[in-house]
């Protein structure tokens, strides 16, 4: 029998201690072996499109026809910086595509869609934590249950009150659509709630208002979960794609500029009708120069995020 004492553990036999070192060592075995299969799940899709991006696409096509993909043999790779060339030579309808232009939409959509978000995000906290009004637990309750609505349901609806308000290919439409999300709201105000009440009355003693104490007080605090809420938000619009792609293909009605972003864009762009070959190696490039801007951030906010999921109570 094993009794233990804080981090201590004692046992009344060797046998005890035998049957408690295996259980031991069977647990993290099984652990690490669940989190390396997971791991390579997701590695293993990662490093095939950042190999295939730099091969050459002659070479890749011979590869698929005898189904011998070569993912270690890099000398016979033909490894080069062609694709990303072919990327940035691409035309349509005979004129050269400003892919510059789908970065810099992709780029003002993402900032001002998490400008956006925090406002909102942080003021329906801050009501839903702190202010007290009739009906404010049901609203909430309402809130949460429309997290059970499929986006797909959602995209219905937003697309046809963008084309009812002749919003479509604007900017408005690509920023509003991310401007408010419940689970954002839920996550700050479980963060709000551990804040002591004692602060606010203190507060009160000391003649803040109530946006004063939010401004001062709460969200230095919570500071944490906004960076990662923000980062979340950034992330999540950098990467949309189906909403784009349904309303913001073609051209802004007052810049004259196309309203792609970087993910409906790039894959316009490599539709055989455009090209005339399927451009495999290319699109694998095109997915690369997307996804290296995040994945850079990621890596760089990533303790943030982090640090914002564990103040806020939130357990994954």
């Amino acid at each position: 029998m094993a009794n233990s004492s804080r981090n201590e553990v004692y046992f009344t036999s060797e046998r005890d201690r035998k049957i408690y070192v295996t259980k031991k060592v069977l647990h993290y075995i099984l652990v690490y072996a669940f989190l390396t299969i997971l791991g390579l799940f997701m590695i293993i899709p990662f490093y095939y499109m950042i190999i295939n991006s730099f091969k050459d696409a002659k070479i890749y096509e011979n590869e698929l026809l005898n189904s011998n993909l070569n993912l270690f043999d890099f000398s016979s790779m033909g490894l080069s910086l062609n694709n990303f060339k072919a990327i940035f030579n691409l035309k349509m309808g005979g004129k050269p595509v400003n892919i510059g232009m789908f970065f810099l939409n992709t780029f003002i959509v993402s900032i001002l869609s998490t400008i956006f978000t925090l406002i909102t995000t942080v003021l329906a906290s801050f009501a839903f934590a702190r202010i007290n009004f009739k009906g404010k637990n049901i609203l909430f309750s309402i809130l949460l249950a429309t997290m059970m609505i499929p986006g797909e349901m959602m995209i219905i609806t937003n697309y046809q009150t963008t084309l009812t308000w002749n919003m479509a290919n604007t900017y408005s439409s690509l920023i509003f659509v991310h401007g408010v999300s419940v689970f954002y709201i839920f996550y700050l105000r479980q963060t709000f709630q551990q804040i002591p009440n004692e602060l606010y009355l203190a507060s009160k003693v000391d003649g803040y208002g109530t946006f004063s104490y939010l401004w001062k007080v709460m969200i230095p605090i919570a500071m944490p979960t906004i960076i990662s809420i923000a980062i979340l938000s950034l992330m999540g619009a950098w990467n949309s794609y189906v909403w784009p792609n349904l309303i913001a293909s073609g051209e802004n009605p007052i810049f004259g500029n196309s309203m792609k972003l970087v993910s409906n864009g790039l894959m316009d762009m490599f539709t055989n009708s455009l090209t005339g070959e399927s451009n495999d190696t290319a699109k694998m490039a095109a997915a690369l120069l997307v996804t290296i801007p995040l994945f850079i951030f990621f890596l760089i906010f990533r303790k943030k995020i982090m640090s914002g999921v564990s103040r806020s109570g939130i357990k994954g």
